[in-house]
This record gives structure tokens, C-alpha cells and sequence, in this order.
């Protein structure tokens, strides 16, 4: 990765990430040194530097706020769906289309196996290229998508499969031809079917959590959330575009609209928060997928242990339960 590439990252990560980049340098130096003098120096150095690392690390992630958790959901190098798709479950076979339109790549949907258990997997899309990112709508789906997921847990409840779902999108498609199709509507039928499915669901948001775009796929048993992401009614920046007519106030937003995992937990919106690697999950994805992995089979075990009808019972009231709000009296 280049070095522009590596400092496309936020702002308050990018002094962590030149320091490494000023360390991997003089490892470079270290390795092509000829003189033991040259090389004892440039170790020392390194030593040096990587006290500094450390030191400096430790400041910026024990420091965090709501915006700078915000950022990290969306960090370049974060690992996406298809990531935890690819590397958590064995015998993917991706479904595609809702039966009625077309096929909507924002949100994938599959059969896989999971540590054994046969499932139905599905989530967000947001691609990693340019051209992925077009394709997908950086993570936006259409009406066609939540048909497609509807279409496609209904084949998990018929086969008595569990489902998995992958969140992390800024939001449903806005746009005239979504409204056209029904985006309401089909976030409002989703939301309604899923529950009343007659098999274990698990929700985890991996990334962004953004309004209706992350509900349409997001009702379930248990719901699950990474330590860097977040989940809102509105993004930052759409709140301070209402608010206060001006997105740039997106932090001041982050701070009001408690998003944060510690804030959902709670409010009773999540059950857990998964944590994450030191420095987030996109400095070390293999131990990310290994943390991720034991606590959806922690929870896939206890809710298929359960019968139908306490599955139902327990969904139902974990939704009424959810959120907090106090009463004035008039």
C-alpha cells in the first residue's frame, strides 16, 4: 500500500500512521546497513520511535469520542461484509435477485455453513474499489435489495436455517427511483417479517448502522455490535444538516445523537458489544474475524437451543423493550 494510501485515514489516526511509516523506513535502513556501528544506531532509533508509537497510540484510542468512533466505522481499511463472508463461512453460494426486478449487489445474500451449522448469511455491500463502491452504491440498497433478503429468509425459515446478518450502511437509497419502487415499503414489510421468522436471527454491526437502510435487515434475536461503530436513526451528518443547517457540525451531532456502543447498550438497543483488536479492527482483520467468530457461535448455540415459541416470545419482548424515555406528566 502506498503512502497516500496509507494516510487516507482519519484525521486523528494520521500522526499513528506516519510514525509507523517513519519506522518501516528505517527497518528498510536497518536491513540494508553494512556497519555495525550503522546498524546498532538505526536499532536504538527504532526502539526509540517505537516507544513513541506506543505511548502515542495508547493517548489517541483512550481518548475517543462519538465522531472519532464514527470515522473509524468507516475507516478505508476496515473489514467489510464480504470479508466476514469469505473468511468465517465455508460453502458460500450467493442468491441473487428479488423475483421481481433485479439483482441489487448493496446487500448479498447467501447459503453458507458456519463452524458446521448450515445458515443463511447475508449484509451490506460496500466494495472496496472505486468500481466496487459504484456498483454496490457504497452500501445503499435499493428497494430490490430488502425484497431480495426478504425473498431469501423466507427460504431460510422454510429450510429451518438460521440467519446471520451483516450490517454496516449509511442508509437505504434516497433516491427517486428507490421512492418509485417502494423503499418504505420494503423496509417496512422487512422490518414486520423478520419478526415473526420462525428461526434464529443474529444481527452485527460491522460498520455504519445508518436508519432504515440498517433496519431492513437488522430485526432479530440478538443484536450485536463492533467496539468502532455505530448506530443511528440519521447519520452526523444528515443531523447537523437538519439541526443545524451545516454538515460540518457532523461531531457536534455524534455527541447528541448517542450512537456509540456504550450508548446503545445502554439504552437497551444491543445486547453486546464485540471488542476489537487494539487500535480497531482494521489493524489486525485475522484477529477480528477469530473474536467475531466465537461470539455469533456463543450466540447461535443458545438461541437454537431454544423452541419456536420461546425464540418468538424472547423477540418480542427484546423489541418492545427497546429504548428508554421518561414521562411528563402534562
Amino acid at each position: 500500500m502506498s503512502g497516500v494510501d496509507r494516510l487516507n485515514v482519519p484525521e486523528f489516526e494520521r500522526p499513528i500512521v506516519e510514525l509507523e511509516m517513519k519506522i518501516e523506513g528505517r527497518r528498510m535502513d536497518l536491513a540494508n546497513a553494512d556497519k555495525e556501528d550503522d546498524r546498532k544506531s538505526i536499532q536504538e532509533e527504532i526502539d526509540e520511535l517505537s516507544k513513541d508509537l506506543k505511548k502515542l497510540t495508547d493517548t489517541v484510542f483512550a481518548n475517543l469520542d462519538p465522531w472519532d468512533r464514527v470515522q473509524l466505522s468507516r475507516h478505508p481499511n476496515r473489514p467489510l461484509t464480504d470479508d466476514y463472508v469469505s473468511t468465517l463461512f465455508d460453502d458460500v453460494q450467493e442468491l441473487k435477485g428479488d423475483g421481481n426486478f433485479k439483482d441489487d449487489p448493496a446487500i448479498i445474500t447467501a447459503f453458507a455453513t458456519f463452524d458446521g451449522v448450515k445458515c443463511m448469511v447475508m449484509g451490506h455491500r460496500k466494495g472496496k474499489t472505486l468500481q466496487e463502491r459504484l456498483a454496490c452504491n457504497f452500501g445503499c440498497a435499493h428497494p430490490e435489495g430488502y425484497r431480495k433478503a426478504l425473498r431469501k429468509m423466507r427460504l431460510a425459515e422454510k429450510f429451518k436455517l438460521p440467519i446471520i446478518s451483516f450490517i454496516n450502511t449509511p442508509g437505504a437509497y434516497p433516491g427517486i427511483e428507490a421512492e418509485e419502487r417502494g423503499q418504505s415499503q420494503a423496509i417496512a414489510e422487512n422490518i414486520r417479517e423478520m419478526s415473526g421468522l420462525k428461526v434464529p436471527i443474529i444481527t452485527l454491526t460491522i460498520g455504519e448502522g445508518g436508519s432504515g437502510g440498517a433496519l431492513g435487515i437488522g430485526v432479530g434475536d440478538r443484536y450485536l455490535i463492533m467496539e468502532n461503530s455505530y448506530y443511528s436513526v440519521i447519520s452526523p451528518e444528515g443531523c447537523a444538516a437538519i439541526l443545524w443547517h451545516d454538515a460540518k457540525k457532523a461531531s457536534d451531532a455524534a455527541r447528541v445523537l448517542r450512537l456509540t456502543p456504550n450508548d446503545l447498550l445502554e439504552l437497551g438497543i444491543m445486547d453486546e458489544i464485540i471488542p476489537e483488536p487494539y487500535g480497531g479492527a482494521h489493524r489486525d482483520p485475522r484477529k477480528t474475524f477469530d473474536i467475531v467468530k466465537s461470539h455469533l457461535m456463543r450466540h447461535l448455540k443458545e438461541l437454537m437451543a431454544l423452541d419456536t415459541d420461546d425464540l418468538l416470545e424472547q423477540r418480542y419482548q427484546k423489541l418492545r423493550g427497546m429504548g428508554k424515555y421518561i414521562e411528563v406528566a402534562a
